[in-house]
């Protein structure tokens, strides 16, 4: 690998205690390093239950029309096909499920909204015979006209996507949900202060029209899942990273009681937001209904990326300053691509527009975000949503009105940057970072105010993500006679490290070495119940659960001893003295619930950092732009495996470069035109930049075990936003990402036009 890779550097505002076993902040190696690499892992395409039949999915090949008749006959007489499923099965049912907006139907009735929607499924003996299944299924379509983009969804005369009164799902959680505007279903609003005075009096504005493209969260591991309803229980195999919440989901839609629910994750092969909430779930547990044997659907790459994918999104922004370099107002309009249906567009929109005003101190600001129905395939969950859409453009508009005012872009940061304990958001938790400290130390690492050659430039970026999702988790943990601990907590190990930290965790609190202690996979009949693995809420809210069990077993242990001395050597003979014999077991359990009103509301749990730098070289003849440094900021409070931060950052890192540089998922006519990975461009180890800096930061400020929060999806907007700043700094302003070779070239030549390139 050509790359240098810098990572580790340690900034701590905390003394570094060892407490415990010593497991918390030292980089022990991970549990599933093992079993992954000899490829003994498994995974929801690795599981084969009796009877197991293989399912196929039929889907639209237009992205808006009338189904006029389907003719499943031909197939139905194929040997070895078992049923196939169209909406005429599921009329004993309300077919449409969907956590934010119940809009979205098992398979499509009377009308197909995006090409790829699911119109039938199939269940056989073998895939061979499923797949030849498919091609003898007639469906017969009438166009209708295509909304294929914003643009269009938002004219007078557009057509309504979704017709009816919008039904908020189990999980909406924004409030009362709104009657739709046209094709917008949610409209998120933040104003503060008296922005037209504001911008009267400001003396220098800045404004402009920016696109984000919908991006794909790829994942090597394709969307999966294994159904089986037997005696009115549905049993769930699946590669999903919110089991309880598809559990829930699954029970309301089956009409079948949640303790009739079971759903078992095993290893994800990665999800990065994409096996957020309910997928193919529901369509598995229909084909397996009719089929009445267990049925495995697994996804091909083109498949995943027409389930879901990451919001493209409009934005018009204005940014006012005084020749002092005070921030004054703010202004933004945005709008979500959510797709033919809502998914987790509602709270991409409202988190987004949280972050649309920055860190920053204003007298005054406005933001009016709106998620918007298309004839798309859905949008939802990305590694973070949000602030990955608005970051860079807000902090491309802080430097250039810095460069108006002739000052530099770091000191205007140091100059409005909120500061601990200050609120950002009316009504919300205070800020819990040093954001002008991890600035700082973001600009020091790239070589900040050094001298640099020409078609180079350096860029800042700051952002601040709401992390934490709901605060509901449980955790049990168990000490066996034999002085070894179990964990079970409903996390799911999607690669991220969490069966490693939660074992570190609990071997602190019990004072074991960690490798005495076991984390087990989610199994939604036997683990406790966590609310969902995202918003880099895991180590903070599950791994306080856990924390809090550990206790609660380290609590019984120093009762039987009679001493808080007691070590761990001893704890199979205090079994026998507790029991009477080298049996029985302690239990601890943990939870975290919200505080005060037990309104979410008043969150986030805590507010993650996004804050990195870059610095670029821009070819002038060809346009590509070349990440030369990068360096990201980890402000986790607590590092409790320093490693697994480090991977973490390295791997938003290369996720925002692709964001940046070269992601984009291509639509014309609503019909996705790179639908694999030979025409979708993703980073790969060639791309990474000679230099990449990870900087923990540990200030112990942090609302979960040993004053530590969430990292993982910090890294990634403030690396996209970094690369852009710096390029508009190499002389180059953009306003539609990714930065292609051929954008940029196009933007030269304009500059050229101008007689403003070089800068």
């Amino acid at each position: 690998m050509r790359s240098r890779c810098r990572a580790g550097a340690h900034v701590s505002g905390i003394e570094e205690v060892q407490v415990g076993a010593g497991a918390v902040g030292r980089s022990a190696p991970r549990r599933d390093a093992a079993e992954k690499l000899r490829g003994q892992a498994q995974f929801a395409g690795d599981i084969v239950v009796p009877r197991m039949l293989h399912g196929k999915v039929l889907r639209s090949p237009h992205p808006h029309a009338r189904i006029t008749s389907i003719d499943t006959s031909d197939a139905e007489t194929m040997p070895g096909l078992v049923c196939v499923l169209t909406a005429a099965d599921l009329a004993d049912l309300d077919p449409y499920w969907g956590h934010a907006i119940r809009d979205r139907p098992v398979v499509a009735i009377d009308r197909v909204r995006f090409a790829g929607e699911p119109v039938a499924a199939v269940a056989a003996e073998d895939e061979a015979t499923a797949a030849a299944a498919l091609e003898r299924i007639v469906v017969d379509y009438e166009e209708l006209h295509v909304v294929g983009t914003i643009e269009q969804a938002l004219a007078p005369d557009a057509p309504i996507v979704n017709e009816g009164p919008l039904r908020p799902g189990l999980f909406h959680g924004l409030g009362e949900l709104a009657p739709a505007e046209g094709n917008v279903c949610y409209r998120y609003r933040l104003d503060r202060g008296e922005i037209e005075a504001v911008f009267a009096h400001a003396d220098f504005v800045v404004e402009g029209e920016y696109t984000f493209p919908a991006v794909y969260q790829y994942a090597m591991e394709t969307h999966t899942v294994v159904a089986q309803v037997e005696e009115g229980e549905i049993t769930l195999w699946a590669s999903c990273q919110h089991p309880f919440l598809v559990r829930a989901e699954i029970a309301a839609l089956f009409e079948v009681p949640i303790s009739n629910v079971r759903v078992v994750v095993p290893y994800l092969g990665g999800g990065f937001g994409s096996k957020s909430y309910t997928k193919m779930e529901p369509i598995a547990v229909a084909l397996a209904r009719k089929a009445g044997k267990p049925v495995r659907i697994q996804n091909r790459v083109a498949e995943s990326m027409v389930t879901t994918r990451r919001h493209g999104m409009r934005c018009r922004m204005r940014t006012a300053l005084n020749r002092e370099g005070r921030l004054l107002g703010r202004e933004v309009d945005c709008w979500f691509d959510t797709g033919a249906y809502a998914d987790n567009g509602p709270r991409v929109t409202a988190t987004a527009g949280d972050a649309a005003p920055g860190p920053y101190r204003w007298a005054a600001y406005r933001v009016d975000a709106a998620c918007v129905y298309t004839n798309t395939a859905p949008a939802g969950s990305y590694r973070a949503f949000g602030a990955t859409h608005l970051q860079w453009i807000g902090e491309l508009q802080v430097d250039e009105l810095a460069r108006r005012a002739g000052l530099d872009p770091l000191d205007v940061r140091r100059m409005n940057l909120c500061t601990p304990g200050e609120e950002l958001r009316a009504g919300g938790k205070p800020l819990d970072a040093d954001l002008i400290g991890d600035v700082e130390r973001a600009a020091e690492a790239v070589g900040w105010g050094t001298d640099k050659p020409p078609g180079t430039g350096r860029g800042l970026s700051v952002g601040l993500l709401a992390a934490g999702a709901h605060p509901v988790s449980s955790a049990i943990v168990r000490m066996e006679a034999d002085g070894n601990a179990v964990v079970l907590v409903g996390t799911t190990e999607v690669g991220q490290g969490a069966r490693t930290v939660f074992a570190q965790i609990a071997a602190e609190e019990l004072r074991l070495p960690a490798e005495r202690v076991t984390v087990r996979g989610t199994d939604t009949r036997f683990t406790p119940y966590d609310r969902s693995t995202g918003a880099s809420r895991s180590t903070t809210v599950a791994g306080l659960a856990v924390q809090r069990a550990a206790e609660q077993v380290r609590s019984q242990i120093i009762e039987i001893a009679g001493s808080a001395d007691v070590e761990a050597d001893s704890y199979p003979e205090l079994f026998v003295r507790h029991f009477g014999l080298a049996g029985g077991e302690l239990i601890g359990r943990g939870e975290v619930a919200p505080e005060g009103s037990g309104s979410y509301a008043e969150g986030p749990v805590f507010w993650e950092v996004c804050v990195g730098a870059a610095e670029v070289a821009i070819d002038e003849d060809t346009g590509r732009v070349q990440v030369v440094k990068t360096a990201t900021i980890a402000d986790v409070g607590r590092a409790i495996n320093p490693q697994l931060v480090e991977r973490q950052d390295e791997g938003g890192t290369l996720q925002g470069l692709g964001n940046a540089l070269y992601e984009e998922m291509v639509y014309e006519d609503g019909l996705l035109l790179n639908e694999t990975l030979l025409d979708y461009r993703v980073p790969t180890f060639e791309d990474l930049p000679g230099e990449m800096h990870c900087i923990i930061v540990e200030n112990g400020d942090g609302p979960g075990p040993y004053g530590a929060k969430g990292c993982g999806e910090g890294s990634l907007a403030a690396v996209t936003a970094a690369v852009a700043t710096a390029v508009a700094d190499a002389g180059v302003p953009m306003t539609e990402l990714p930065l292609t070779p051929e954008r940029v070239w196009r933007r030269i030549q304009e500059l050229k036009e101008d007689e403003t390139w070089p800068r």
